[in-house]
């Protein structure tokens, strides 16, 4: 014959007591992911998402970075591709004032030094443009740490020109993507031309011509003239490519840090409805142990205990 388990009052006090214990536990933990809207508050709570909670915070990380390069690029590329729209009207109208000065047989000194001078104070305003900065550095002088990219007196270049062959250290880019580099400048020979025969010489040349009413170099000249204009405008083609280039990377950095982001949320945020309702349930379990408790712990035995 099998005789039953002894079970002594201490037996049940412990047990009694364990069970409050584990309902207090309970409650405390669905407490503290209400409190912070958390499903995890330390690694214990879940060693798996926690694990991957931290992968995907480093990608979140790693996504806003992607972004605010992209960001510093198309401010860059904003202020370039500005400029040079505006220099690219102002050569329209010194070609016009070009085409007039072709008959400066015709126009007399004094209107010949009028298109001169309005020629001259083009050429001032775009050398003013070459020295366009953004965040405090000229956008066409590369890689320097001057405050200019061109000399305002004589408009020859003073920055750092590009070098195809060692595109890394002679110009300015912004990492966008996973292993996607965008330059983000345009150095003044790019856009301008060099310092013998750019837009700057050219403009130069023609103020002299025009005042010597030399008009057969003027023929040259207009031509030289529209050879610069052609550049700012390959310029301008060339820097809105990489201006879309870099808004589609930033679109799929936001993208992805949507996606990260929910992710993310699906690992650490509660379901506040049924957090709710487990607590009201821990609630209600927690004062149902308590009676239970009660009934079977009688105030003449814990003070026996006592």
């Amino acid at each position: 014959m099998i005789g039953g388990g002894r079970v002594t009052e201490g037996s049940i006090h412990n047990r009694v007591l364990a069970n409050l214990q584990r309902n207090l536990a309970k409650g405390a933990k669905i407490q503290d992911q209400m409190s912070s809207g958390k499903q995890i508050n330390r690694p214990s709570d879940s060693p798996s998402g926690t694990v991957a909670a931290l992968q995907l915070r480093a990608e979140t990380r790693t996504s806003e970075q992607y972004s605010r390069n992209a960001d510093d690029g198309l401010g860059w590329l904003g202020t370039v591709e500005d400029t040079l729209t505006s220099a690219s009207s102002l050569v329209n109208r010194a070609r016009d004032l070009t085409v007039q000065g072709l008959n400066s047989s015709t126009n007399g000194p004094q209107a010949n030094e009028a298109l001169a001078l309005e020629i001259d104070q083009i050429r001032d305003t775009l050398i003013t443009y070459a020295n366009s900065r953004y965040l405090d550095r000229p956008v066409f002088g590369g890689n320097t740490t001057d405050p200019e990219a061109y000399d305002r007196t004589t408009g020859k270049f003073t920055g750092n020109p590009y070098d195809p062959a060692n595109p890394t250290r002679t110009s300015v880019s912004r990492t966008v993507g996973n292993g996607v580099k965008v330059r983000v400048d345009l150095t003044g020979p790019e856009a301008f031309g060099d310092d013998t025969t750019g837009l700057f010489k050219v403009l130069s040349n023609i103020s002299s011509d025009i005042r010597a009413g030399n008009t057969t170099q003027l023929g040259t000249d207009l031509q030289s003239l529209d050879n610069s204009g052609n550049k700012l405008k390959s310029a301008i083609s060339e820097i809105g490519s990489r201006y879309n280039r870099i808004t589609q990377m930033k679109e799929s950095a936001q993208d992805r840090l949507a996606s990260v982001s929910s992710q993310l949320s699906d690992i650490e945020d509660i379901d506040l409805p049924k957090t709710i309702m487990d607590m009201q349930l821990q609630q209600t379990s927690y004062q149902a142990a308590l009676a239970a408790g009660a009934k079977v712990i009688q105030p003449s035995l814990i003070d026996f205990l006592r």
